[in-house]
């Protein structure tokens, strides 16, 4: 029986709700084949994840119907399931992905415990992870996920992870808040006329009831190096403008092949993300808050959703041009308010009508833009899990109703994304993977031969 102790909070009340039920599917591939199941029991037993108060709690509802965490004893064995038999004839890549398709639309996690789970596919050397989205936001569920990993180099050492951000003190100036005024105003508008006002249709558009469609999933592979070629043609750009670069110029040629002349040039094609509004902490100070069994203020969601547009170019002929156009917009989005709006909007709503009514206007929210987009960045160096190093390691959800989700984990020097569609509207993803793939490597030729000039122009 579980003891109900902590609230959940507004967020993970939002992620329970039948229109919102999120689950995060991490995947870890290794090199070398598992240890045996015993083994991997042992190591769950013995890992900071089930010390954790809020991977030893059930979702418990009090006599008035609000949602607590209550925590419970663990059974390790209801929270493993062993595939020992290979899932298909297909290369490990592929069978793993369709297996994760088909659990991001057709497998929720049972309520009657601790809301996790582990796969274990033998045959292909994975191992999936899959954690409710109301225990926590993707920064802090990878980092749970990666305290069970170590550095290949020191296996001592858990693996090193960017903190301190999202919580920086920004300094402005009169001109500086005269544009946070604006933006902020100029982009909660856009976000509330969102709830009734949709996408133009397109080959990529998903709507209502599309959550429930069969999926594909698909995986475009970049080089870091690559993106990071990109910046040195592109003063001030980040990896987040180079990827909406890159996703602006891969959808404009799916688009061309899949729908010739279906759009005008300039069409706005709207992406939601999610905004991280709290300072996150080291990796090795919430490593110490878990051995301790210190829940923690850091831990949890707090996020807000905010709406990034990337826009369909007939035959754009210069690369670099999405990705200033990208970096334009984000500088914009930086400046406003917009994600702080959207979560005080959220806990406003929750707080006075409840979840249900949360949830519906967030899945209206969903339901008339376009994609999905998320970007984690991992570990820098190799690292292992039970001593076997990893291939790989790559993150997906749960179906929306969005026709296409794509997130992005960068792990030792290359960032996946997975690209997760409904395949009665995108029955190609790994065409449209091949086209995010190539806009980069067009980018990254563009931003070599921009160096190459201006250097070669400063030495005359």
């Amino acid at each position: 029986m579980a003891e109900s102790n902590e609230p959940m909070t507004p967020a993970g009340r939002l992620f329970l709700q039948d229109e919102m039920n999120q689950v995060i599917n991490s995947v870890i591939i290794t090199e070398h084949p598992l240890p045996s199941i015993e083994m991997i029991k042992n190591e769950i037993k013995n890992s900071i994840m089930v010390k954790h108060p809020r991977f030893r709690s059930l979702m418990v509802k009090d006599s008035s119907g609000r949602e607590h965490w209550g925590s419970t004893e663990i059974d390790i064995d209801r929270h493993l399931v062993v595939q020992h038999r290979r899932i298909s004839d297909e290369t490990d890549e592929d069978a793993v992905n369709g297996y994760l398709a088909e659990l991001s639309y057709s497998s929720p996690l049972s309520t009657d415990k601790p809301l996790w789970e582990i796969h274990v596919l033998v045959e292909h050397k994975a191992l999936v992870f899959r954690l409710h989205h109301a225990l926590g936001d993707g920064v802090s569920l990878m980092s749970m996920l990666l305290s069970c990993c170590r550095k290949v180099e020191d296996p001592t050492k858990p693996p090193t992870l960017p903190g301190g951000g999202g919580g920086t003190v920004r300094k402005w100036g009169m001109r500086t808040l005269v544009n946070v005024v604006f933006f902020t105003l100029v982009y909660v508008f856009e976000l509330v006329i969102r709830f009734w006002l949709p996408d133009k249709t397109t080959v990529l558009t998903g709507g209502a009831g599309v959550e429930h469609w069969p999926r594909l999933l698909a995986t475009a592979r970049f080089r870091l190096d690559d993106m990071k070629k990109v910046l040195q043609a592109v003063s001030g750009a980040t990896i987040n403008d180079v990827l909406f670069g890159v996703i602006s110029r891969g959808f404009s040629w799916y688009v061309d092949i899949r729908s010739p002349k279906g759009l005008v040039d300039g069409t706005q094609i709207t992406g939601v993300a999610m905004m991280n509004l709290r300072q996150q902490p080291q990796f090795q100070d919430l490593v110490k808050q878990i051995e301790n069994g210190e829940l923690g203020i850091e831990w949890g969601n707090k996020f807000g959703m905010i709406m990034l547009p990337v826009y369909y170019q007939n035959h754009e002929p210069y690369p670099l041009n999405s990705v200033k156009k990208a970096k334009e917009m984000i500088d914009r989005k930086k400046l406003s308010l917009e994600g702080l709006f959207s979560h005080k909007l959220l806990h406003f709503i929750t707080a006075l009508f409840g979840p249900k009514v949360a949830s519906i206007l967030n899945y209206r929210l969903v339901c008339n833009t376009t994609f999905t987009i998320s970007n984690i960045v991992g570990p820098k160096e190799r690292i292992s899990i039970c001593g076997n190093p990893l291939k790989y390691m790559r993150v997906t959800s749960s179906s929306l109703p969005h026709a296409i989700t794509m997130h992005m984990l960068s792990y030792a020097g290359y960032a996946d994304m997975q690209i997760l569609v409904a395949k009665e509207v995108i029955p190609d993803p790994k065409f449209l993977a091949l086209c995010f793939e190539n806009a980069l490597l067009e980018m990254k030729e563009a931003a070599e031969s921009y160096v190459m000039n201006t250097l070669y122009n400063k030495s005359v």
